[in-house]
Order: C-alpha cells, then sequence, then structure tokens
C-alpha cells in the first residue's frame, strides 16, 4: 500500500483545514450555547464559500455536482472536517445525507434521483433514515416490526423508529420497513421514500441525548408512522433488498465515521498538549507538561491515533481495490477500534483540562457528550467484536 497522499489530496485538505480553522472552528462558541436555528443563516454563507471553492460534496459524482473522491480520498477530508462539529455540514457530507445519497445514486430511479437525489447534493434540502426501532435492537437490522403493506398502487406504512438523525427540518426519510413477513429473514425488508410532509409521518419528539434535545441537523427524533400512505414507485431497489442495502450503506459509512472521529481525536490531542503546556501548576512556573502521568497521556493518544488513522484508511483502500466482502473484519475491527480511541483521548483530554474541560468553554465537553454514542450506533461494540471472532475462528476450525 502506497501510503504517500497526492498532490491534488495534499492541496484539499490545506484548504479544508484553513477554512476550519478561519470560518467554522470561531462559530463553535455561539453553536455550543445558543440554538443552532438561529446559526443556520451564517452557515449557509459558509456553504455557499465552499461551493465557490468547489469542495462541495466530496464523496459525490461530479455529475450531481459533487467532488467524485474515492473512499480513502473522502476520509483524508472527513478527517479534516472532524475537528468541528460544523464541518461536514458546511461541505454538504454529514451523516445521514451523505448515506442517503449513496443509496439514492445506486438504487434510485431517475425520477427519484431527480426528485430527491440533486437537490440533496446541492444542499437545497435534508434528508433522515428511519431503521433504528424501539423495542428492537438496534444492531440487528432483521428484527423490524415496522411494516409496509401494499394496498392498490400504494404502501401503507405502520411503525415506530428512534434516533431518526436530523428529522427536525428534514425534507424526506428513507424508511427501512417489512414488506414481506413470510420471507427468509434477509429478505423480508425494504427501503422506502417518505417524505416528511407525508400525512402519517409523524415526528414524535427530539429525542434528549445526555441532557441535550439538539435541534436541525444535531437532532435525534422519534418518528412514528400511522397509516402512512406512498406510492410504490417510492421503493428503491427490489423489493425484499433493504438489509442489502443497508450493508451496503453501513459498510462506506464506517470510514466516513471512523476518519470524523479521527478528526475528533486530532482536535481533543491538540488541545491537550497545548493545555498542559500552558496550564501553570505551581508557584515557580511549572505546567502539566513537565508531569511524567501527563506525558504518558499523551505519549498513549498518539500511538493510539495513529494505529486508529492507519487502520482506517487501509480498510478504505480495501474497500475500495478489494471490496467490502473482502474488507468486512477490518470493518468491524475499524468500528469499535477507533470508537475507543476516540472516547479514550477526549476522557484524557477533557481530564487535563480539569474544570474546564467539563464546560462549554471548549469543545471537550460536546464531544464526551455526543461522541459516546459512537459505541453504540451501526452495531454496538460487543456485536462487532462477536462477529470479528466469529470470522477469525473459523478461519482456524
Amino acid at each position: 500500500m502506497d501510503f504517500a497522499i497526492s498532490d491534488k489530496m495534499q492541496t484539499i485538505i490545506g484548504m479544508i483545514n484553513e477554512f476550519v480553522d478561519k470560518e467554522l472552528i470561531p462559530l463553535e462558541h455561539e453553536f455550543l450555547t445558543g440554538d443552532f436555528r438561529k446559526l443556520e443563516p451564517v452557515m449557509e454563507e459558509k456553504r455557499k464559500m465552499v461551493k465557490k471553492m468547489e469542495l462541495w460534496a466530496p464523496n459525490q459524482d461530479k455529475e450531481y455536482g459533487g467532488m467524485g473522491l474515492n473512499l480513502v480520498e473522502h476520509g483524508l477530508v472527513s478527517e479534516a472536517l472532524g475537528r468541528t462539529p460544523l464541518g461536514h455540514y458546511a461541505f454538504n457530507c454529514q451523516a445521514p445525507d451523505a448515506g442517503n445519497m449513496e443509496i439514492l445514486h445506486k438504487y434510485g430511479s431517475e425520477q427519484q434521483k431527480e426528485e430527491y437525489l440533486r437537490p440533496l447534493v446541492e444542499g437545497k434540502i435534508r434528508s433522515c433514515f428511519s431503521m433504528t426501532e424501539v423495542e428492537l435492537p438496534g444492531s440487528n437490522p432483521i428484527m423490524m416490526d415496522t411494516t409496509a403493506v401494499k394496498e392498490g398502487d400504494d404502501y401503507i406504512i405502520n411503525g415506530q423508529k428512534w434516533y431518526t438523525t436530523a428529522a427536525d427540518g428534514a425534507k424526506f426519510t428513507i424508511c427501512m420497513a417489512v414488506t414481506d413477513p413470510e420471507a427468509p429473514p434477509h429478505l423480508r425488508a425494504s427501503m422506502i421514500i417518505v417524505p416528511t410532509d407525508n400525512p402519517g409521518f409523524n415526528l414524535v419528539r427530539n429525542i434528549p441525548v445526555m441532557g441535550h434535545e439538539g435541534e436541525g441537523y444535531f437532532s435525534h427524533a422519534e418518528v412514528l408512522f400511522q397509516s402512512c400512505r406512498v406510492p410504490q414507485s417510492n421503493l428503491l431497489g427490489p423489493e425484499g433488498s433493504g438489509f442489502v442495502i443497508a450493508q451496503e450503506r453501513l459498510g462506506p459509512g464506517r470510514i466516513h465515521h471512523c476518519m470524523r472521529w479521527i478528526g475528533v481525536c486530532n482536535r481533543a490531542f491538540e488541545l491537550m498538549c497545548r493545555r498542559a503546556n500552558e496550564r501553570i501548576i505551581t508557584p515557580d512556573g511549572q505546567t502539566l507538561a513537565t508531569r511524567q502521568i501527563i506525558q504518558a497521556m499523551i505519549a498513549d493518544s498518539a500511538a493510539e491515533l495513529q494505529a486508529a488513522r492507519l487502520m482506517t484508511l487501509h480498510t478504505a483502500w480495501q474497500i475500495d481495490n478489494l471490496g467490502q466482502k473482502e474488507a468486512r473484519i477490518d470493518i468491524s475491527l475499524i468500528k469499535f477500534y477507533v470508537a475507543n480511541v476516540m472516547q479514550n483521548i477526549v476522557d484524557r483530554a477533557l481530564q487535563v483540562h480539569g474544570g474546564l474541560g467539563m464546560t462549554d468553554d471548549t469543545i471537550l465537553a460536546f464531544f464526551y457528550r455526543h461522541e459516546r454514542a459512537a459505541r453504540i450506533y451501526d452495531g454496538a461494540d460487543e456485536v462487532h467484536k462477536m462477529n470479528v471472532a466469529r470470522r477469525i475462528l473459523r478461519q482456524y476450525a
């Protein structure tokens, strides 16, 4: 594997890092202490700037106005943008929109692409993804109670979802629902586009997470489908392919997430090192950086961060060059490993900041409460570890 980053990508990453430092990080205090809706007009101006720089929608095809980067290249972009919570939104590659774009690009009809994909890539609308259910384990997408029953030329959808990220203000959702309960488990569910202004689609609430309700793009909603009627033409791909599409969505999605987490780690590590050098702890001017226990925290963090980054980029390279099937073990490995590295580094950075770290005067408390979910969503750590172990053990059976 060639570890060199092309001149083109070095230029792109340099431009992104400069934009993040000058245009986005200064907005974090207002973001942390205010209402994101009030910040949206400012963010729209930043998004226009990104378009003029031709850095818009990095992982989407040029045909729709994106940059057309491959997975490794987008991983590097995601790392740079992950340094601030505002990064991916500013460049229109935020979850769940990025994954929905990929689904629509591969499985959408021409009509669906024009109605939903094009305005989504252009940043004119937002979307959400409704898969996780309240009473069933989100780590097992073959277990689902939401149903889509055919009636004439329509589907009638009934069910309850939650953690439908960014439903607040979204134009449509992609709903995963059982279309054939008698089929084999992996062929029972389908994915269906549901406009959020459709009768029967109900946003019940934005769920408070770690004491913060969130709004707009930064919300996680509970959604109720009550006799929600949509045309069968809203089906994505063949009926019964919901599980397959979900897995295809999650593979590249885990690269997006993991590299964003590496960006979080980079920011937390940078803040930790600066704080250690600046914080005076004795009358004679010694700083935290003089203490071996702090030095050990920094050394451990540097090693874990480097390992996590290389693991993720290698997995992205495998998906690009060999396909998802060949990279299955590595996809699961990075999912739980990088999530834990992020938690470790953010926790150490917060500890080094002491009481300041507990406040919203830095970004660390936001990272601490917001990113803890990384060990749960897209498959809990324990599920990935079991799956990895089983596949490895089969090789030695």
